[in-house]
């Protein structure tokens, strides 16, 4: 062992090579590309590693890996999870022999993307469960995790981070690469009854991914990253809580401060939702307060368990206006929320008095030298005078959007650019 400073996206790529992975496929997206790169970088010579055509062909190039034994890890941004979904849904039914872990960035805010979508909400409609860090060094420990419950039950699944885990930096200890796991894939064996997905075996593995799920609910319940802080201080006989996950986390800790808090439940793995951890921490309570961004996952779910067991506890969060419903949350808008949720029971958690200077805007613009400059005026001179819409598409084509290109009259999606301007 020895110690790094790490991004998030470097600990997590180091974590894969720690845990044995045999194939890293991907598609750039901030903010989850330095996790393939650093994979690329840092590579012992026995990955292999590739940018692909898009997220669905880096799926299928893991699926195939996983079909042999071998360990895979698809990168992409929540976004490209969309393009991704085609393979991956029939994925789960089929099952894998390896382990596949899933890397999906989302982007509170958003920072740099189209939507604010929560890969939480897409594991439970894919059926596919999920992990969720809550900072760098637990994404370290926690994606060869992912790839032991992936190999243990043959089934992919996420490894959610957000933005602040991805580029957050930490200093950690991390494994030396002889102390890195060799995994030897055993090469594809032909087994249509397995490999070949047709109406039968969909719901005959639909009904084992239900039962499956319902195990991990239970095994969740005991894993060591979903835990119950226990209450402390002024607040240790308070009958209000908070429930969290990842960076999230870290803001509730940073705004309560260490001598003084409610109980605090943290979930790790926010499907399957650990429903037996749920219970005991709900035990005693009146009142909880979930701490999320994007989707009131945790809320939903926590409604879910009182309402199944009669528990006579009100739920706060985004559906009750006591979160915002969209954007990134900060250790300001935590302490806030709580000053809110706790009224006197500890009425020190205030906005600090002494604040930074407000920075100056930065409007993201193309680099210097950057050749859509030059293809963005060309055409622009093309059609000087004559009546013309320019559709544009993601990624740096959109900063033609700006003054004095003004070359970007629509922005979709991915390649909508040529589409979009047919419709048109």
């Amino acid at each position: 062992m020895h110690k790094e400073f790490l991004m998030g996206n470097q600990a997590i790529a180091l974590g894969a090579l720690a845990a044995g992975v045999n194939l890293v496929a991907g598609y750039p997206g901030t903010p989850s590309t330095e996790v393939l790169e650093t994979v690329a970088v840092r590579n012992p010579g026995n990955v292999h590693v590739e940018w692909s055509t898009n997220e669905k062909a880096a799926m299928e190039v893991g699926a195939g890996a996983a079909y042999c034994g071998a360990r895979v890890m698809v990168t992409m941004k929540q976004v490209g999870l969309n393009v991704a979904s085609d393979p991956l849904m029939s994925l789960e039914y089929i099952g894998v022999k390896g382990g596949m872990v899933v890397l999906v960035a989302d982007d509170p805010g958003p920072i740099s993307s189209q939507t604010e979508q929560d890969t939480r909400t897409f594991a439970m409609f894919s059926k596919v469960p999920v992990f969720d860090p809550s900072s760098v060094s637990e994404a370290y420990t926690m994606i060869g995790e992912a790839f032991e419950l992936s190999g243990k039950y043959g089934t992919p699944v996420f490894f959610r981070v957000t933005t602040r885990v991805n580029h957050g930096y930490e200093s950690i200890d991390i494994k030396d690469e002889d102390e890195y796991y060799k995994n030897k894939p055993e090469g594809f064996v032909k087994d249509s009854s397995i490999w070949v997905i047709f109406p039968r075996l969909s719901q005959k593995n639909h009904a084992l991914i239900e039962s499956r799920n319902a195990e991990l609910s239970d095994l969740f319940s005991d894993y060591h990253a979903n835990e119950i802080l226990a209450s402390r201080g002024r607040l240790k006989s308070s009958k209000k809580g908070v429930a969290t996950h990842g960076i999230n986390f870290m803001y509730t800790l940073d705004a309560l401060g260490s001598s003084e808090r409610p109980k605090i439940l943290k979930i790790a793995t926010p499907f399957p939702f650990p429903e037996k951890k749920a219970l005991e921490f709900l035990d005693g309570l009146d009142e909880v307060l979930c701490i999320e961004e994007l989707d009131p996952v945790i809320e939903r779910a926590l409604t879910y368990v009182c309402g199944k067991y009669g528990l006579k506890v009100k739920i706060r969060g985004k559906l009750t206006s006591d979160i915002a419903a969209s954007g990134e949350n900060t250790v300001d808008s935590v302490k806030a929320a709580l000053n809110k949720f706790l009224n006197n029971e500890k009425p020190d958690i205030a906005k600090s008095t002494e604040q930074p200077p407000a920075l100056p805007l930065r409007p993201p613009v193309l680099c210097a030298g950057c050749p859509h400059r030059a293809s963005f005026y060309a055409v622009k001179q093309a059609m000087k005078g004559k009546k013309s819409v320019f559709c544009g598409d993601i990624g740096c084509y959109t900063l033609g959007n700006a003054a004095p290109l003004d070359m970007c009259d629509t922005c979709l999606c991915m390649g909508a650019g040529i589409t979009v301007a047919q419709g048109i």
